[in-house]
Order: C-alpha cells, then structure tokens, then sequence
C-alpha cells in the first residue's frame, strides 16, 4: 500500500528557509506525479506546488520562493522553502496521483490526487 511520510517542518522566523522531504513508498515513484498542498490555520487546504512529467507549477504566491524537486532513486519529493513570510504557516501535505499519462488536468486540485501524507506543521515568526 502506498505511504507518503512528511519531514522538515518547524519554527523558522520571516526570511528564513526550509526544506519539507517526502518519501514515498509501496508503488513505482517514478511513475505519480507529485504535488504539496498545506493547510493555514483557520483556512481550506490550498495547492503549493507540483511535479507532472518533468515539469513544475506553483501557485502565485509562493512563485519565486519555493521550489519542487524529486529525487527518484530516492523515492522522495522534496520543497524548498526560501524567504519565508508569516502567511506561509501551515501544515504542509505531499500528495500522489496515480492519473494516467494522458491525463490533462493541472493537478492543482485537491481531488487528482489518491494518496496524502500526515502533514508537517511550518510556522513562520514575524
């Protein structure tokens, strides 16, 4: 059964970085597209970043600052976080889609993917 597992969260004051690992397990990495969402407190989940096919895609605001990676041979997605601000607190999800590669969506929805994580929580100090 496939397994997603967070790491990396934690306390880090505006401006600092940090980097969220996932390592994925129980099916073919190299076959899912990879995607990070995070919940802020109070708020819906909402989409970060993904990795389908090769290429990447951000929401607008966190364009410029953080950056999607996948490393296959270690079966794990990564998000570096640089310059953060207060509003990226949240606990941060990777999630897995198993979508065919025909598939035309953007994977920017929560409801494309088919297995999450348990979540890392971020907190940004002003």
């Amino acid at each position: 059964q496939v397994q997603l597992v967070e790491s990396g969260g934690g306390l880090v004051q505006t401006g600092g970085s940090l980097r969220l690992s996932c390592v994925f397990s129980g099916s073919t990495f190299s076959t899912v597209t990879m995607g990070w969402f995070r919940r802020p407190p109070g708020k819906e989940r909402e989409f970060v970043a993904r990795w389908a096919g090769g290429s990447t895609y951000y929401s607008d605001s966190v364009k410029g600052r953080f950056t999607i990676s996948r490393d296959n041979a270690k079966n794990t997605v990564y998000l570096q976080m640089n310059s953060l601000k207060p509003e990226d607190t949240a606990v941060y999800y990777c999630a897995a889609s198993r979508k065919p590669p025909y598939y035309s969506g953007s994977y920017s929805q929560s409801y494309e993917y088919d297995y999450w994580g348990q979540g890392t929580q971020v907190t940004v100090s002003s």
